[in-house]
């Protein structure tokens, strides 16, 4: 042995040595690090929002029929729920050891490393409880970092020891995305196949196992892309052969599944824009934030019936003729007085092209359908139907700076309530209107619905009565309904009920009596004598009483047609944006034209095969009793109907006659009178009856709505082209004056 191989020996072990030492120096550093990183790393207590997020579904009022998904396309499912071939494809596909293993996988966990620390795209190697801990816990991101993967492999430690591999599979398999907008097993059955997860096969449970790897690549495989969605499910196939969890057999059985075509992301049709609009509306009136629908998992119900729906739309389309300007809109609204809820509406033509609706959001002078707040008013103040007003045309009243007319300026001369309803006689309105005070017409309409803010900018102007007031047809059918629901007042709504993890909520409106019943039954009766022989008989139906008011402005800016059964209470509107007449197939507009129509063309669809429901008598109050004779002040007057309250009358619409010029003209006294059937009377002498206005209002802007002027202090503005200007009480809105 030479004297130098001796010195190098005690080199090598002292090397030996060393390294040995730094070696374990370094498992112990490692260790040290491993157990403050197990120690510092907690499973976290909260979840991502995403992971668990469910969309919510917005139903009609069926309960079973959708009408929209909003949010996150996913539905939790039980594990038990899911089928066990289908776990066995995903645990075939993704893991196989899921049920061996702790959690982790060395060899995956190493080739992950290097993959992040060299930069390389090398296959991933994270087991079913990795993905699951990455994707379901928070502060985890999917960013490639060591540390991240080290706290990933640490709560995939503690997970494996703390829940049952049971628990991890049902979280994975909710919350892992299958592409097609699925996320979780029950959404992917329900994009690919149109089935619940509990109903696929296996060939199904073995395809949606094949797409997680690459779900957007698999969503709908085409040419190469197919070829390799079969290879990986053949894969997937004999994975589950080779688990033993399916035989050789089963697995030669089993063929590549037909997918069903993607659905096309949500786009509104027709009246579903308009719909789903109003129910995150009112979600959001109850407290329901966006994130809450988004990711909630509601079950939201709403009031919209889809066969009345459709035929609202119908209603429309088929009696407006095809040349129907496109500037001018069409509203309806179809309010339950038994409940509140809005039955069915028709808020446009294209949702896409204008998503402000016609139903709720357009609202528009009410005209004379506003008269019927004016009566419920006069009722609850004293006042009966016989009670006698002034009905001569024109009509001058104190504070109004100009004189009112009647439709076509035709004078009634001293008529009771009845027959001023059914004739719409404006003048005996006005007059009606001060006897009894505005303040108590505004508490009237604000009782029956309507929004006192938009009333406020009316109440001092003697036009008041004649609807200058604009409404949304959604209101003044829930106005209506009021006098349908005899005198009470529900809110109108589109909800029925919202299912969420707290349980269900239902939506009532218990109600409120704002009018009595005699009121609402007298108000009843005056309105059916506009359909049966008023200016709006073209709304009558064959089978069944209906009472209700048109309503048109000044220059057709507006037509309306309000009626109710006693089970449904619907609005119909037409108008344009920029306030210009309301003229179709070359003929100005009035609420008794096609309003009623398209009422009635809806209500006979609606009300059919329902039972026929009649309206409770009016009251005797003002009134003698029944009888058939043509004697002034009784029911039998054939103006009024046929003498039997019960049936409503049917008589022919009637005309104004030609005045003659010894009728009188001046005002009767105020108290109520027996009603007086005769003729419309001649137009009174230049001096026009004058009606004082009850108090001094106080000064406000101007106002006018129509063609006309208003005036007020300072500068004030009017739709359909009317202006307010000028220094003086505030505007009556006169040129809102109501044609019919």
């Amino acid at each position: 042995m030479s004297k130098g191989a001796g010195k190098a020996r005690p080199r090598r072990r002292r090397f030996l040595r060393v390294a040995l030492v730094v070696f374990g120096a370094g498992v112990v550093a490692l260790l040290g690090l491993f157990a403050v990183a197990w120690a510092m790393t907690p499973i976290p207590e909260s979840t991502q929002a995403a992971a668990t997020a469910q969309g919510s579904v917005i139903y009609y009022r069926d309960g079973r029929t959708v009408l929209a998904k909003q949010g996150v396309n996913r539905r939790a499912v039980a594990l038990d729920k899911v089928p066990r071939h289908l776990r066995n494809a995903v645990i075939a596909a993704e893991n196989r050891s899921f049920y061996q293993d702790q959690g982790v996988s060395l060899r995956g966990t190493a080739r992950a490393v290097w993959s992040t620390v060299s930069g390389r795209q090398l296959q991933g190697g994270s087991t079913i409880t990795q993905q699951m801990v990455r994707n379901y816990y928070s502060g985890l991101s999917q960013e490639r970092s060591a540390v991240r993967k080290l706290k990933e492999i640490m709560i995939s430690l503690k997970v494996d020891r703390s829940k049952s591999k049971d628990w991890v599979l049902e979280q994975y398999l909710n919350t892992i995305y299958f592409g097609r907008g699925a996320h979780g097993v029950q959404a992917a059955a329900d994009a690919y196949f149109r089935k619940d997860v509990s109903d696929l096969t296996l060939s199904e449970g073995a395809y949606l196992a094949t797409v997680i790897q690459q779900p957007t690549r698999f969503a709908d495989p085409r040419g190469d892309d197919l070829a390799a969605a079969r290879s990986r499910w053949s894969w997937v196939v004999g994975g589950m052969v080779t688990t033993g969890a399916i035989t050789p057999a089963e697995a030669a059985k089993a063929g590549f599944p037909k997918l069903k075509k993607p659905r096309d992301v949500f786009e509104p049709e027709g009246q579903e824009g308009y719909m789903l609009d109003q129910v995150m509306a009112e979600l959001r009136r109850r407290g329901y934030t966006d994130e809450d629908v988004n990711q909630g998992g509601l079950k939201i119900v709403s009031t919209f019936d889809k066969k009345l729906m459709e035929a609202a739309e119908r209603a429309v389309t088929s009696v407006l003729p095809e040349d129907t300007p496109k500037k001018v809109r069409t509203g309806l609204a179809a309010v339950d007085p038994a409940t509140g809820e809005v039955a069915a509406f028709y808020g446009g033509r294209d949702y896409d092209a204008n998503k402000f609706d016609n139903a709720f959001s357009a609202e528009v002078p009410a005209g004379s359908t506003f008269k019927a707040y004016v009566l419920a008013a006069a009722l609850e103040n004293g006042l009966g139907l016989g009670t006698r007003v002034e009905g001569n045309s024109p009509m001058r009243v104190a504070s109004a700076p100009e004189a009112i007319p009647n439709s076509g300026g035709a004078s009634y001369g001293r008529v009771d309530l009845v027959r001023a309803m059914r004739h719409s006689v404006n003048t005996a309105f006005v007059d009606l209107g001060q006897k009894v005070g505005l303040d108590k017409v505004t508490e009237a309409a604000e009782a029956a619905g309507i929004p006192v803010d938009q009333l406020t900018p009316h109440q001092a102007a003697p036009t008041l009565p004649l609807g200058v007031a604009s409404v949304s047809a959604v209101q003044n059918a829930s106005g209506f309904a009021v006098f349908a629901a005899d005198g009470v007042h529900r809110r109108a709504h589109v909800i029925r009920s919202i299912t969420g993890t707290e349980g269900k909520l239902k939506i009532t409106e218990k109600g409120e009596r704002v009018f009595s019943e005699r009121t609402a039954a007298d108000v009843t009766y005056a309105l059916t004598q506009v359909v049966t022989g008023g200016t709006g008989t073209a709304a009558r139906l064959h089978d069944r009483p209906a009472a209700g008011k048109t309503g048109t402005t000044d220059e057709s800016a507006s037509a309306w047609f309000t009626g109710f059964t006693p089970q449904l209470s619907v609005a119909v509107d037409m108008f344009r944006d920029d306030n210009k007449p309301v003229v179709v197939g070359g003929a100005a507009q009035s609420g008794g034209q096609y309003p009623a129509q398209i009422w009635r063309a809806f209500m006979a669809e609606a009300m059919a095969g329902k039972p026929v429901e009649t309206f409770p008598e009016p009251s005797s109050h003002g009134h003698s009793a029944p009888s058939t004779d043509d004697t002034p002040g009784h029911w039998g007057d054939p103006e009024v109907g046929t003498g039997d309250p019960g049936h409503w009358g049917d008589p022919v619409p009637e005309e104004p006659a030609s005045p003659t010029p010894d009728e009188p003209t001046a005002p009767a006294p105020d108290e109520p009178d027996v009603p007086d059937p005769g003729r419309p009377t001649a137009p009174p002498p230049p001096d026009e009856p004058t009606v004082p206005a009850p108090d001094d209002p106080e000064p406000g802007p101007g106002d006018g709505t129509g063609d006309g002027t208003g005036t007020g202090t300072g500068t004030g503005t009017g739709t359909g082209g009317g202006s307010g200007d000028g220094t003086g009480v505030e505007s009556t809105g006169q040129a809102a004056v109501p044609v019919g």
